[in-house]
């Protein structure tokens, strides 16, 4: 993906590159709908194999990642979706046809994952004038959710041995990827403490993507709070460091 054009004749000039960097997951992503999706998928799966399985709900399943993510929290996203999918599994004693079931899990959940309504135009509108990255914890490869070719940059957590996000590794690399002062950059996400102030803690700026209306946590200052992506061009106007 090109850096952003210059401005044409007659436009007024650019400002100085500035880079906006997006997390995946519930920020660009539609992400619930899919997840819930595939895991209706293998439960469907899990009653064809077994009658045991009748009475295990979605329920269930959802709540087996909870059970195991505080354990796993620093692993790839990938294995804590195996671990969870090993606890359902093993309700109806199929513990024996995990990968096959993990792989239904995973093929469903990216067939169904989609970018919210306000994310592509958003993104269209801000190429004109920013850098645009993604920079994500989770499973969400940009060419498998509808976001092939969007970005100038794409960093994976634990490609290349990089943490996941709260780690200043992270920030770090998202600040190499972009080749900018990292007040240059802009973070937006919609975690308070992945995001925000983990973003700001390496001298991002930050956006706080709050769609459903959350009350702000204590202690938590983003550089900006938007409801909707399509708010973002009129926030970083206010943000960017003014011209040199």
């Amino acid at each position: 993906m090109p850096p952003p054009r210059p401005a044409a004749a007659g436009e007024p000039p650019l400002d100085p590159p500035t880079a906006v960097v997006f997390d995946a997951d519930e920020t660009l992503l539609d992400l619930r709908p899919a997840v819930t999706g595939a895991l209706v998928a293998v439960l469907e799966e899990m009653r064809r194999r077994t009658p045991a399985a009748a009475a295990v709900r979605l329920a269930d399943l959802e709540a087996d990642w909870g059970a195991v993510f505080g354990a796993l929290s620093a692993a790839p996203v990938q294995e804590i979706r195996r671990a969870a999918l090993a606890r359902s599994l093993a309700r109806a004693g199929l513990d024996h046809h995990l990968d096959e079931l993990a792989a239904l899990f995973f093929a469903r959940r990216f067939a169904l994952t989609r970018p919210f309504p306000d994310a592509l135009p958003a993104l269209a509108a801000l190429r004109r004038r920013h850098l645009l990255g993604f920079a994500t914890n989770g499973n969400s490869r940009a060419e498998r959710c509808g976001l092939a070719g969007e970005f100038s940059f794409e960093l994976y957590a634990h490609e290349n041995g990089l943490p996941k996000k709260p780690a200043p590794e992270f920030y770090a690399a998202v600040v190499a990827a972009a080749g900018l002062p990292p007040d240059r950059i802009v973070y937006v996400g919609d975690s308070p403490e992945h995001d925000v102030a983990a973003a700001q803690r390496a001298g991002l700026r930050a956006v706080w993507l709050n769609r459903p209306g959350l009350p702000r946590p204590p202690g938590l200052a983003p550089d900006a709070e938007v409801s909707t992506l399509a708010a973002l061009p009129e926030v970083l106007a206010r943000l960017v460091p003014a011209k040199a």
